[in-house]
């Protein structure tokens, strides 16, 4: 799929929809036994939360898992285009994001698939933040809409994180936090 989605790139096919085709034509390959596997995973991870903020990592991360289907049955027409280097830099990021996961034996390949179609779709097409609004962090934090600004409690303390989609996401850093 990123491969795809690079081509747009090369070629300088810039319109939201194109990619948004590229992305649903992706989508509908992603059955509900990856979700589910997909969601067996995400308890894996949360094995090593916190038990206080275990059920809201579970919540965030299953309620980002299931926009698949948002992305799979998106049939608006946008319009607009997008920042080419930005796409890039989003794709090279994820390239190296599939590389470094192939080797952890816990990590199945269709969840890091699933997330990079939905952090392409929701900052690319929807213009939001990878994160929804609303989406509860450790400390009480969220991700907040403030007009037409989005802002993010930890993308400050991600941008070193090589697991991190917070390079490309369009949400700022939380001043208050």
């Amino acid at each position: 799929m990123l491969s795809k989605v690079k081509s747009l790139a090369i070629h300088g096919q810039t319109n939201k929809n194109e990619l948004l085709m590229v992305l649903k034509e992706d989508a509908r390959k992603v059955t509900l036994q990856d979700i589910v596997r997909c969601s067996l995973q995400i308890q894996q991870e949360a094995d090593c939360i916190h038990t206080s903020y275990k059920k809201e990592y579970i919540k965030a991360e299953t309620g980002f898992m299931i926009r698949i289907g948002e992305v799979k049955n998106d049939n608006i027409n946008y319009n607009g285009s997008f920042d080419v280097e930005e796409l890039d830099n989003a794709i090279e990021l994820l390239e190296e994001q599939e590389k470094m996961v192939k080797d952890l034996e816990y990590s199945d390949p269709t969840f890091v698939r699933v997330y990079s179609i939905i952090s392409l779709y929701t900052t690319f097409i929807k213009d939001e933040p990878i994160h929804q609004v609303g989406t509860l962090f450790p400390g009480g934090f969220t991700v907040k809409k403030e007009g037409d600004k989005y802002t993010c409690p930890v993308k400050e303390n991600n941008k070193n994180n090589p697991l991190a989609l917070c390079p490309f996401c369009i949400a700022e850093q939380d001043e208050e936090v």
